[in-house]
């Protein structure tokens, strides 16, 4: 779910900076300088795929179990940090296309084009990569289908926009991303938590038989519970269907973070930076709509 939403939202935008490029480039009839766009977003991809394989190089050299854990937590906040960033952003800037129409009309020569282009969706690409990245962390898996049904729609969305014309209600379309992207952002801020608590009980700081937690429900049994209907079995242990490891926990903990057991820091901030996303996406919202004063 969350390889799907992420690569939906992050694709969209970028389909629309290349529709919006390649639409004005044809009204001005400037068909010379379509190369350059492709060029651009060419070299933007490879350029993520280069951030993607960075990423993993990392990981893949920190071989201290609790050093492990510390990267995960501080990518965590990274992306969450980002992903706040990006949902407030495009909630203010509702003027992209023009923005994009006027830094063509000041330099239309090739250099200047791919350059627009490569700076605007590498953006996006690196995006992508982090969130990914931060998904994976969560949930210890990868979606294929997930990832590449959400690139797919996003073009699909962006050729029936700007080539067959017709109209799609994009404005609905980031509304609802957003609010599930905010409920994305605060389960990464709350998992990157529960990792910095590893690592400081990998690093021996503090004792996991110290740590208060506002709630520790279902706990895994070792023996066969009576009724089994709402428990699957991991090895030598049964998990109820909602602890984070169950099999309706982990869809929670991967999409929002969900946590059967949380530290009260973890809950609080789960708390905060999710009361605090909406309040700043919706006040962005209205700054938009709302009529300036004459």
């Amino acid at each position: 779910m969350n390889e799907f939403l992420i690569t939906l939202r992050e694709t969209l935008e970028a389909s629309l900076i290349i529709g919006i490029i390649m639409t004005f480039l044809n009204k001005q009839e400037l068909h010379h300088l379509k190369k350059s766009v492709w060029r651009g977003l060419v070299a933007a991809i490879l350029a993520s795929l280069i951030v993607a394989l960075f990423f993993v190089l990392i990981q893949s050299n920190i071989h201290h179990e609790a050093y492990q854990k510390l990267f995960e937590a501080m990518t965590m906040y990274l992306a969450a940090g980002f992903l706040g960033y990006m949902i407030v952003w495009m909630a203010k800037n509702t003027h992209i296309k023009q923005e994009l129409e006027n830094q063509i009309r000041l330099n239309t020569t090739q250099k200047a084009i791919f350059a627009l282009v490569f700076f605007a969706v590498v953006r996006e690409g690196f995006e992508t990569v982090l969130f990914l990245f931060a998904s994976f962390q969560t949930t210890k898996s990868f979606s294929y289908f997930g990832f590449l049904a959400g690139i797919a729609i996003a073009i699909l969305i962006g050729y029936q926009l700007f080539v067959l014309g017709k109209r799609v209600n994009i404005k609905s379309f980031f509304h609802v991303t957003s609010i599930l992207l905010i409920l994305v952002a605060a389960g990464m801020i709350a998992y990157g938590t529960h990792e910095l608590e590893e690592f400081c009980i990998k690093m021996n700081w503090i004792s996991e038989e110290n740590i208060h937690r506002p709630y520790d429900i279902l706990k895994p049994l070792k023996e066969q519970p009576a009724n089994t209907w709402f428990y699957t079995q991991k090895g030598e242990k049964f998990y109820h269907w909602f602890h984070d490891k169950g099999t309706i926990g982990e869809f929670l903990k991967g999409f929002f973070g969900y946590n059967s057991n949380p530290n009260w820091a973890e809950f609080i901030l789960w708390i905060f930076s999710l009361g605090s996303l909406f309040y700043l996406w919706k006040q962005s919202l209205l700054k938009v709509t709302q009529p300036k004063a004459t």
